[in-house]
């Protein structure tokens, strides 16, 4: 292996892959070093295995779904926005398609389309891409003081030299995949702040049985709300989609609602409850008329029976619960005021979630290094000359829809662009 490079980038994810392709480009000698056995691990999974590669919006719509220091961000996305990114991609031969919430993926919904692309882009534009951990940063110190970095000491004892490094390790979530909070580690040994890690995008346990007798029911076009309880106020609420499991709720709404929420210091989260809206194109008072007229086809037949045509067959037994009618009540029996129960159950199904998932679960991790001591344009550290971040060891983060990956391909572009 050559033993001096212009720039090393530790990590070979999407946004590693980015600022390497960006600096060979501009002529550089570059190294990208992944610990894992082939690049872009975490890619692979994205967007269950599709890969939500952005979202076809603005630059000021972007800015709209960042959750922490969008100003940060301003800079880089307006250099790579999420329109270029969509060209990159066209370029690099994967055609790409626009989905609901202007969310894109692959034609193929190949996610492997897209790390291929990058990989092959990549090795074209002349980088080599070997596998090696880490071990610490070399950094060296001049008569004044001043720091700058020299290249890495790897696991294995090589020193590899070099005039720039990228630090693009991805974050603490999905550890298989790579992302293990190496990048934290180097970070703080070159004297930069870690800012307080935590799960974004996660899914939510709850303390209701009935999420695992519905475990497996997927629902389209509810409506999720969030009420801390503590307030009384309503911190989200959304439409969208969303996914029942053993442990509770899973799904793009749910990922979305858990970045409103905050746990309390023991990590608990039942301060809060969940309100799901089974039909909310229908008001309370279009409800009750659909329910009349389904009532009117099973006059006869039990309450248990009716409600077929409604509602999802695994969810039948829950609402038909939680509405507080008898299963055996004859519909020809039920009153006004029992049918407005069997309304309110539909339009506000109540969850009570009690804490995230493992951090490792998070698509993906908010906190990281202090962009404070981050130059927003350049992507280099203000305390050691010729050291960059990009991707999601910064602290930066937004909502579910392509925009992390945008972010991750933003910021890899900047530190590529000024290494």
């Amino acid at each position: 292996m050559d033993k001096h490079y212009d720039t090393l980038i530790v990590g070979a994810g999407a946004a590693g892959l980015m600022a390497g392709i960006t600096a060979a480009r501009r002529g550089q000698k570059v190294l990208l070093l992944e610990k894992m056995e082939r690049p872009g691990r975490k890619l692979l999974i994205t967007g269950k295995g599709r890969c939500n590669v952005t979202n076809c919006c603005t630059v000021e719509d972007f800015m709209n779904n960042v959750l922490s220091n969008k100003r940060f961000l301003y800079s880089c996305l307006n250099a790579l926005n999420p329109y270029e990114v969509m060209g990159f991609f066209e370029e690099c031969g994967v055609p790409l398609k626009v989905e609901r919430g202007e969310r894109v993926f692959p034609v193929s919904d190949r996610a492997a389309d897209i790390v291929d692309a990058l990989v092959n882009t990549a090795t074209d534009a002349g980088c080599r891409i070997t596998r090696a951990c880490v071990k610490e940063l070399c950094i060296d110190t001049d008569s004044e003081g001043k720091r700058r970095i020299a290249g890495v000491l790897t696991e294995d004892g090589q020193t590899i030299a070099a005039s720039s490094v990228i630090i693009a390790t991805g974050g603490k979530s999905y550890p298989a995949t790579g992302s293990t909070g190496d990048g934290y580690r180097l970070a703080r040994q070159a004297g930069h702040t870690v800012t307080p890690l935590r799960p974004s995008l996660i899914p939510l346990v709850c303390r209701e049985k009935c999420c695992r007798d519905m475990m497996g029911l997927s629902l389209k076009n509810v409506t999720l709300s969030v009420v801390d309880t503590r307030s009384g106020k309503e911190v989200f609420s959304e439409l969208g989609e969303m996914l029942f499991t053993h442990f509770g709720v899973s799904g793009p709404l749910v990922l979305s609602a858990s970045c409103h929420m905050q746990p309390d210091k023991g990590g608990h989260l039942d301060h809060y409850k969940l309100y799901i809206d089974w039909k909310p194109g229908l008001s309370e008072q279009q409800l009750d008329a659909r329910i009349l007229r389904d009532f009117a086809q099973f006059v006869n037949k039990d309450f248990i029976n009716s409600l077929g045509q409604l509602l999802p067959k695994k969810s039948i037994q829950i609402i038909a619960a939680n509405s507080g009618i008898p299963f055996d009540q004859k519909i020809n029996q039920i009153t006004k005021a029992q049918r407005a129960q069997l309304v309110q159950a539909i339009k506000r199904m109540e969850l009570t979630p009690t804490a995230f998932r493992p951090i490792e679960e998070a698509i993906v991790t908010a906190g990281g290094v202090d962009v404070a001591q981050v130059t927003p344009k350049t992507m280099q550290s203000k305390l050691v000359e010729g050291l960059f971040f990009a991707g999601e060891v910064l602290d930066v983060d937004g909502y579910t829809g392509g925009f992390n990956l945008q972010i991750a391909f933003s910021t890899g572009f900047a530190a590529g662009t000024y290494c």
